[in-house]
């Protein structure tokens, strides 16, 4: 990881990430997505699962009609796989993800009573969940303030604070210590940094020209190309 950046430095760039992302959010963010106004960690484990290697777009429509008619892990467990693979098939991946959704609910019945743990460590043992997935539901319905660490964040802030050579362990770590404490805060920073990272700071012609970050961010003020 890069030093070049005082402590005093770091601190003025995590506050002013904090804040710009937070009223770039409130303004522009995607806060219509369904799976964002929920507190139902049921549902934001579905929506995980369906926004892999998945447009946004064609996750809504099947997401609505999913949970209308799977509202809790019972209600799958107890369907066919193939009704389940129906439902998924515009997702495409619809095998594959029948099956996971299907051993996803059989170990929430039978392990956890039907409920989706609160526990980091019980949530990785959930088939099909990573960290990134834990971080989500932990985040958005049970208010720890997790990063969701995605290829998304990890450009952002990358570009942000000038890190090179960071392990994956190391940007967890930093990315930690940039999500505000206060979960209202956390879930808009959070979502801020994805929305952000896709309509602004772009993995290929980022719009630096409008971005509000700019300032403050060691990719732009390098004078690095606008493409990469």
């Amino acid at each position: 990881m890069r030093r070049d950046l005082g402590d005093e430095e770091r601190l003025k760039r995590v506050e002013e990430l904090r804040r710009r992302i937070i009223s770039w959010y409130e303004r522009r963010g995607r806060k219509h997505l369904p799976w964002r106004g929920t507190r139902d960690p049921w549902a934001t484990l579905i929506a995980a699962f369906f926004l892999r290697k998945t447009r946004t777009s064609h996750v809504e429509k099947v997401y609505r009609r999913f949970m209308e008619r799977f509202p809790t892990p019972r209600a799958l467990h107890a369907a066919a796989e193939e009704e389940v693979r129906r439902m998924i098939t515009p997702l495409g991946l619809e095998n594959r993800r029948a099956r996971q959704l299907k051993e996803l609910a059989k170990v929430l019945v039978e392990k956890h009573g039907g409920r989706v743990p609160s526990e980091l460590d019980d949530l990785l043992c959930l088939p099909g969940v990573g960290r990134y997935t834990a971080a989500e539901v932990l985040l958005a319905c049970f208010d720890v303030p997790e990063p969701l660490l995605d290829v998304n964040m990890k450009r952002l802030i990358g570009r942000v604070f000038g890190l090179q050579g960071v392990s994956e362990e190391e940007l967890w770590e930093f990315a930690k210590r940039l999500v505000p404490q206060d979960p209202v805060e956390a879930r808009k920073f959070n979502y801020g940094v994805l929305d952000f990272a896709q309509a602004v700071c772009k993995a290929r012609r980022p719009r630096c020209g409008e971005c509000p970050l700019n300032d403050v961010c060691s990719w732009a003020t390098s004078g690095r190309p606008q493409t990469k």
